[in-house]
Formats: C-alpha cells, structure tokens, sequence
C-alpha cells in the first residue's frame, strides 16, 4: 500500500493544478496491459457506434485521476492505473481487439457529463453512481461495483456519527450524490450541516488536514484511498452507490456491447478478480 501513498503525494499538486484547467485537460495514456484476458475478441463488436470507434482506432474513456485503486494517474509514468482503467481496457479489447488501444481523458463528477455529451469521450468509467434521473440522459451498464456514502475525520476530531456532525463542514466533490444523500439525511435526523465543494479528491483531503472542513464525504472504498495515521473512516454508511459504466443515448450499440461485457466479467468471476487485484473493500 506504500505506492498508493507515494503516487497521492504527487496527485495533491497535479490534481489542484488540473482544476484549475478544468479537469478536462485530454490527457491520455495507453491502458497498463495488466487486466484479465476474459474478455478479449472483437465478435460482438459491430454497429454504429462501434464502427466510428474501430476508424479512430482507439477507444476514448473519461476516468478519474485522483481515486487511488480505482483509477489515479502516476505523477512519474503519466499512466492510469487501477480497477476502472483495466476494466475499459477490457472493453477496448473487445471493440478494437487491443486492450492497450485506450485514450485516456482525466474527468471529475463536473466534467465528466459535459464531456461525454460533447462527444470528446466514447464512455465514462469514473465512479459515476447510477441514478433515476442520471438514465434520462445517459445509458448505464449494469453496476460493476456497490459502495456507500462515508466519512473520513481526523482521529481526534470527537466526531462519530452524523448527529455529532451538526454544525460541521462537510467537503465533497462538485457535483456528486454525496452532498444530496447527506442533506436528505441530515434533513431526517434534525442535524444542520455545512458544505464546502471541490473539484478533486486531493483537495478535499488538503482542506481536511489544514481543518477548512471538518469531515471529507464520498463513498467509502474511494476513502480508503487518502486513509492515513491522522484520519479514520467512521463505520457508519448512508445511501448505497451502484457505479454504472455510462455512454450516450442513442448509441445503442456500444452501449449493449459494454453491458454484455460487464455481464461476462461478472459471470466468470473475472470482474471480482480485478476487483481483489486493486484490493477494493
């Protein structure tokens, strides 16, 4: 686990400078290689879509670059790595019969629907929650991964659970389902919270530890992620989150072909093997 913290210590700086670019910034890197072989061929890969995506010769997908484990860009080789990188690497081998043939684009819960409807990514892979009213204007695969809403404080912050947090500063990233599910359940248990919004993960964290929010909030396995001696994850969760792989309606055929590709990873037990492999809890 020593990487992830050494490669976090880069993102703080890289992350807070690509904010302020707007997370967009078309960087792009070939997938790791590394990911399960099961999903390799290009015989379901046919249609519209598909045919636009085998031209350009490569697949476009919008991560994130800041969520270790499940997808954080190495300061030192540039490179995406993690659990959502190897799965789109999955599916560019199913397309384009190459899993390296991914062109990586950074995404933050901002940008990430703009871009996919500007059509400058093919799908999005950054844990982005599936929801009733995110369906209207995106196409969702079949959730990959479940989490739930968590808290990360300071080991001496006296902070417990969501009542102690009353009058409290909660930091959580612009955009997201975090702050909603937190104001729904505040709003039941009579507790009056605060809320800062940032861009990425890593600024959250830096706001955190220099006390300008007295609690980080995402899901809990992302937590996992910026845990150090200083911090804990409280045990309670609110509010499940289903990650979902997300492409734009009316590419019908690109989105079966990425939800038979989860279905096939989930079926043969590949998907929870890439899951142990980045150790997601």
């Amino acid at each position: 686990m020593t990487f992830f913290k050494k490669v976090i210590a880069g993102v703080m700086t890289a992350a807070m400078v690509a904010a302020l670019a707007g997370c967009g910034g078309g960087a792009a890197s070939s997938a790791a290689g590394t990911a399960s072989t099961a999903a390799s061929g290009t015989d379901a890969a046919t249609g519209g879509a598909i045919d636009q995506i085998k031209s350009a010769g490569v697949l476009k997908v919008g991560v994130k670059a800041d969520v270790p484990k499940y997808s954080l860009k190495n300061p030192q080789t540039s490179k995406y790595e993690g659990f959502e990188d190897d799965l789109a690497a999955e599916i560019a081998g199913k397309i384009l019969g190459d899993k390296s043939k991914v062109e990586f684009t950074t995404v933050n819960a901002k940008t990430r629907g703009p871009l996919l409807d500007k059509g400058d990514i093919d799908m999005v892979i950054a844990t982005f929650t599936i929801t009733d009213e995110r369906k209207k204007t995106y196409d969702f695969s079949d959730p990959y991964m479940t989490d739930a809403v968590g808290f990360l404080v300071k080991k001496d912050s006296g902070l417990t659970d969501l009542k102690s947090m009353n009058g409290k500063t909660i930091g959580v990233a612009q955009s997201a389902t975090s702050k909603d599910a937190l104001q729904q359940k505040a709003k039941e248990e009579g507790v009056t919270l605060k809320f800062a919004e940032f861009a990425t993960y890593p600024e959250i964290k830096a706001a955190l530890d220099s006390g300008r929010v007295d609690v980080f909030s995402v899901d809990k396995s992302i937590l996992n992620g910026y845990l150090d001696d200083k911090t804990e994850i409280l045990s309670e969760t609110y509010a499940p989150q289903d990650y979902g792989i997300a492409t734009k309606k009316g590419n019908d055929d690109l989105a079966k072909l990425v939800n038979d590709t989860v279905k096939e990873l989930k079926s043969s037990g590949e998907l929870q093997k890439m899951i142990d492999k980045w150790e997601i809890k």
